[in-house]
């Protein structure tokens, strides 16, 4: 299959429990091919928190510091938040959905894990949680001026279908707060097993800076900020057109 964003040939890169990953001669994406199945998927997303017991739910607290210093930036670059409706997408515990709220957004969250969903809404009761997919998703018409997705692309098996849905979702001239691993990072380690972020089928596409920014462009989507990163880490915001 040629690469999904820049459609060049693409040579095998790696094998781990039975995934084949390529790598796109032109651009450097790397991504599982064939793609996981539905069903595979399906099994992936079946309560992977052990019912909200593991995973960021056993830091709440860290998670809320983190994402109030996300938040201040996005709010920053829009210049007002009241009122202002904000998306999380794969929302997790409802961290960022919370302290978007104490900024002033309208937040929603939305999360394939029936688990983290009944969760969130308890624990966050001021907040609308939504449970599915982001390309399955339907909000009646409704457009977000900001998008939070942090950690998910990567688990997109199609990436144009997913960012097309993102940039569906934002108002003109609305932000999209990303972060996904960065495969092409001068500090990942050139042993893939000993990259936590390596992980197929969950992880079934890796990006670098570059061929993201191309993704996102093709959606009409600009990246406005990017953060450097000691980590193997991308952390950017981009911006829909206004017209």
């Amino acid at each position: 299959m040629a690469c999904p964003i820049c459609a060049s040939p693409t040579a095998p890169f790696a094998v781990r429990d039975a995934c084949a990953l390529v790598r796109c001669q032109g651009c450097g994406l790397v991504y599982m091919d064939p793609p996981p199945s539905a069903q595979m998927l399906q099994s992936l997303y079946a309560d992977p928190y052990a019912g909200a017991t593991t995973g960021y739910f056993t830091k709440i607290e860290s998670k809320l510091v983190r994402n109030r210093r996300r938040i201040r930036r996005l709010a920053r670059m829009l210049g007002t938040t009241r009122g202002r409706r904000l998306l999380d997408v794969g929302s997790n515990a409802g961290t960022m959905v919370e302290v978007a709220r104490e900024q002033g957004f309208v937040a929603t969250g939305l999360e394939p894990d029936a688990s983290a969903v009944a969760w969130a809404q308890q624990r966050f009761p001021g907040n609308r949680f939504v449970q599915g997919m982001l390309e399955d998703a339907s909000f009646g018409g409704e457009r977000f001026d900001a998008i939070y997705c942090s950690e998910v692309i990567e688990h997109a098996p199609d990436c144009n279908r997913f960012t097309r849905a993102l940039a569906d979702l934002l108002a003109p001239g609305g932000l999209l707060y990303l972060t996904t691993p960065d495969i092409g990072h001068w500090r990942r380690p050139r042993d893939l097993e000993r990259w936590d972020a390596f992980c197929p089928p969950s992880h079934c596409i890796y990006f670098s800076p570059g061929n993201l920014s191309r993704l996102l462009a093709k959606h009409g989507l600009t990246v406005a900020w990017r953060a450097w990163s000691l980590k193997p880490g991308i952390k950017l915001i981009a911006r829909k057109a206004a017209g």
